[in-house]
């Protein structure tokens, strides 16, 4: 296997302990991959007050200590964890900054991503532990790269960690004014345009893509699409200046999670060698959100947040007419923006028993909707990497989707190998169309849907082949430092 690395993954959200998106999922499930390689891999996370202290056994690892703050000292400690296995969890504990519910879009998000990423930079003579390499994932954690090459690169114990910047969702970039360079304690040498000024801004994204040794992002073509002016959203330029550091690599899904025989929320498990519990599944999905139970009409399902981003405006053109031929229904379960909210409302009353909306968040639902619809929708404007898709195949659950991002990585509609079905441009003709070639497949030419349906469940999207990746990633950015700090 090479050389043992100790790798910190620091992200503002980890699954089982915090979630708002997909970002906690790779966390929890990445780190676990790394440490059954046999890696030596501990996680960074704020300790948010929704965090249930008691059930995930978190306690004290540290005593308190200050850190630098702005132009003063802030106490924090380390907590710790072991609910991940394998994997030591440590929390940045400052009851003020991180005790509140839920875990952005407060008023001091700057402060407390700023001590987030200092306290992450201070624990390690605390807890007697220095990485090899830190992966910092979104705007959060991007002081952290930024910090290593400032005002810790004279540090003994700090010159040969490496850093690896991770971009989940470029769109996303904490753009806050330049008194953030007082706030972080950084030199205003530092604060030049190919540095960390961005139009007379402070900008936490492009902080991370100039400072880290290695950039990835979470699938080849996202990778692609953030040079160009129509997805970097500000960042095209400098991601093309550092495309020989750049790789996307597809994210995994987590097999003990979601598996159609081993998934305890189904009423049914089953198999690609017996489907039986499908139609099952189909019927009890129909069944618990008022459908009508029709065997014969192909459902599918949509697992999102509601938003522009994920083509809701496309199905508010086209789906008025692909219910009104009486040939579909639609399971849509996510919350999100109140529009699309009432739109996917209001044609659930319009066309009764052929559309429902379960406007939550609920977990044992998603699962029974992934593996009982018999396609999944995902007409997503643009798509880092997706995560819908890939545990719809882990259930022979058909996606269909528009050619971007991930999607386009992972979801290919051909002859004999394809898993899917695929649109290319962003416009409600385009996706009615790729709907009705799933609708016809399904009704007319039921070998072949069979055959999708077995090419799904033989795809592997396990973490085992993306950890792989991110370990080469990891040594090429350790070269990298070591490179530098012998000059």
């Amino acid at each position: 296997m090479g050389k043992k690395l100790k790798i910190l993954y620091v992200s503002a959200e980890v699954v089982p302990f915090a979630k708002t998106g997909g970002l906690a999922d790779v966390a929890g499930a990445l780190p676990k991959a790394l440490a059954e390689m046999g890696h030596d891999v501990r996680i960074a996370m704020p300790l948010y007050g929704d965090i249930d202290r008691v059930r995930y056994g978190i306690r004290p690892a540290t005593p308190s200590f200050s850190i630098p703050h702005a132009n003063d000292t802030l106490e924090i400690s380390i907590d710790t964890s072991t609910a991940i296995p394998g994997v030591p969890t440590y929390f940045i504990h400052n009851d003020y900054l991180y005790n509140r519910p839920g875990l952005y879009g407060h008023f001091d998000d700057d402060h407390r991503f700023i001590a987030f990423s200092r306290g992450v930079m201070e624990m390690f003579g605390h807890i007697g532990w220095f990485p090899d390499v830190i992966n910092c994932n979104d705007w959060h954690t991007a002081l952290i790269p930024v910090y290593l090459k400032t005002l810790y690169a004279d540090r003994p114990d700090y010159a040969k960690i490496a850093s690896v910047f991770s971009v989940h969702n470029i769109a996303y970039q904490g753009g806050f004014g330049r008194n953030i360079m007082n706030l972080a304690g950084l030199p205003w040498s530092e604060f030049t345009w190919d540095k960390l000024e961005y139009y007379g801004m402070f900008n936490f994204i492009k902080a991370g893509l100039e400072y880290a040794d290695i950039i990835s992002t979470v699938s080849k073509m996202y990778a692609i699409e953030t040079q160009t002016d129509q997805y970097g959203e500000g960042m095209q330029g400098l991601l093309l200046y550092r495309s020989a550091d750049y790789h996307g690599i597809v994210n995994g899904i987590d097999y003990t999670d979601w598996s159609a025989e081993k998934d305890e929320y189904l009423p049914k498990k089953f198999s690609s060698t017996d489907l039986n519990g499908k139609a099952m599944c189909k019927n009890a999905v129909q069944r618990e959100m008022g459908l009508t139970e029709d065997a014969n009409i192909p459902l599918f399902g949509i697992v999102s947040r509601l938003s522009h981003q994920k083509g809701l405006d496309l199905l508010e053109d086209a789906l008025p007419a692909l219910l009104s031929e009486g040939k579909m229904q639609l399971a849509v379960l996510g919350t999100g923006d109140e529009y699309y909210i009432d739109m996917m409302q209001l044609l659930a009353i319009e066309y009764p028993g052929k559309v429902s909306l379960a406007a939550r968040f609920d977990n044992a639902l998603a699962h029974r909707i992934y593996a009982g619809s018999d396609a999944f929708l995902m007409p997503s404007r643009y798509e880092p990497c997706g995560l819908g898709q890939l545990i719809a195949m882990a259930y022979g659950t058909v996606p269909v989707v528009r050619f971007t991002g991930g999607l386009a990585d992972t979801v290919h509609e051909k002859a004999e190998t394809g898993n899917g079905f695929v649109f290319h441009e962003y416009s409600d003709a385009a996706m009615t169309d790729c709907i009705h070639r799933a609708i016809t497949c399904y009704t007319d030419t039921p070998k072949l849907w069979a055959n999708i349906i077995k090419n799904c469940f033989a795809a592997d999207f396990s973490w085992t082949a993306s950890a792989k990746k991110y370990v080469d990633i990891y040594h090429e950015a350790m070269e990298k430092r070591r490179v530098k700090s012998e000059k």
